[in-house]
């Protein structure tokens, strides 16, 4: 590695890319994810559609039920 580098005539984020997006990873149970593996053998839409399916349907109890005011 060198003592000194010349950054003089650098472009401070010339390689930048926003991230439209941040995708996390979950992490499930061993059972739960068991049991949507078989959901996804017998139904033709794929895991991430059928856990945010499940997911839009628990949050809209929550909402029905007042949860989070």
């Amino acid at each position: 590695m060198k003592d000194h580098y010349d950054f003089s005539g650098a472009e401070r984020g010339k390689f930048y890319r926003p991230v439209d997006q941040l995708k996390i990873p979950i992490y499930l149970d061993p059972q739960v994810s068991k049991d949507l593996d078989q959901l996804v053998g017998n139904d033709k839409r794929d895991l991430t559609t059928i856990v945010n399916d499940l997911l839009r349907k628990d949050i809209e109890l929550l909402h029905a039920m007042g949860a989070g005011k």
